[in-house]
C-alpha cells in the first residue's frame, strides 16, 4: 500500500523505514513540526521524572546537560520513550503505553507527596498529571516543545490525493491532533473527499475519535497504543 505518514519528525522517518521494510510505499509528510521552547527547567530537587513524549526529552537534552537529570528515577509512558531515555539517562521504569498506566506505575514506586518533573509538549492531555495530583503528588510541568501545524497540505500529499485514481491508499495517525490537522488541511486543499476515502489506521481510540468527529471512519484502531500493534493491523 501507498501510506501517508503524517506524524512529526523524527518519528515519521523511522516509521517510513519500518513501512518500507514491510513492503509498503511510505509517503512521509508530517503535518506538525516540533519546535523546542528552550525554556529553563524548573528548580529541583525532584523525586521522579515523568516522560510522556520522546520529543520532550529530545527538546530538553538539546539545550540541557543530561547530567542535570541523571540520578532522578525515570518513568516513561512506553517502550520507545523508555529506550531513548535509558540511552541518555540510565535505568527507566516503563509503563504499559498510556498515561493512566503510567500514573499507576508512579504510584506503585513513589510515595504520595513526592515531587515530580513532567517533561511535556504545549499540547498535552490531562493525564497522568491529573491523577497524580489528585493522589497527593506535586507535579512541576516543563513545556519542552510545541508542535506547530504546517501552513498547508504537503505538496506530495496534495498531488497524491488529486490524482486519478488517488495515489494514496491509507494514512497512519499517531495523535488526535495530527489526525485533526491532516483532515483540516485536506479539506482546505479541496481534497476532503479523497482523504475520507483512505484507509485510516489509528494508534488508539483517542486518535480515532478525532476522525470520527470529522465524519471520517477509522479502518483500524490498535488494541494497545504501540507502533508494533498499529503496523500489525495493516491490510
Amino acid at each position: 500500500m501507498r501510506i501517508w505518514v503524517a506524524r512529526p519528525e523524527p518519528g515519521a522517518a523511522r516509521t517510513g523505514e519500518r513501512l518500507a521494510a514491510l513492503g509498503h510505499r511510505p509517503l512521509v509528510a508530517p503535518v506538525l513540526a516540533v519546535r523546542p521552547t528552550g525554556a529553563a527547567l524548573p528548580h529541583g530537587p525532584f523525586d521522579g521524572l515523568i516522560l510522556t513524549s520522546a520529543n520532550a526529552l529530545d527538546a530538553v537534552l538539546a539545550t540541557t546537560d543530561a547530567g542535570a537529570l541523571r540520578g532522578i528515577p525515570v518513568f516513561a509512558v512506553g517502550a520507545r520513550t523508555a529506550a531513548l531515555a535509558e540511552a541518555r539517562l540510565g535505568p527507566v521504569a516503563v509503563g504499559a503505553g498510556d498515561a493512566v498506566a503510567l500514573a499507576a506505575l508512579v504510584r506503585g514506586r513513589l510515595a504520595a507527596g513526592a515531587r515530580l518533573l513532567h517533561l511535556a509538549g504545549a499540547e498535552r492531555k490531562a493525564e497522568p498529571a491529573a491523577a497524580l495530583t489528585a493522589a497527593g503528588y506535586a507535579i512541576a510541568t516543563h513545556v519542552a516543545y510545541a508542535a506547530e501545524a504546517v501552513p498547508h497540505l504537503p505538496d506530495a500529499v496534495f498531488s497524491a490525493l488529486a490524482a486519478t485514481p488517488p495515489g494514496l491508499d491509507a494514512a497512519l495517525h499517531y495523535s488526535r491532533r495530527s489526525a485533526r490537522v491532516a483532515h483540516r488541511l485536506s479539506e482546505a486543499a479541496g481534497h476532503g473527499g479523497a482523504f475520507g476515502a483512505l484507509r485510516h489506521y489509528c494508534l488508539s481510540d483517542d486518535v480515532a475519535a478525532a476522525l470520527d468527529q470529522a465524519g471520517v471512519a477509522a479502518h483500524f484502531v490498535a488494541g494497545r497504543p504501540r507502533e508494533d500493534d498499529l503496523l500489525a493491523g495493516l491490510s
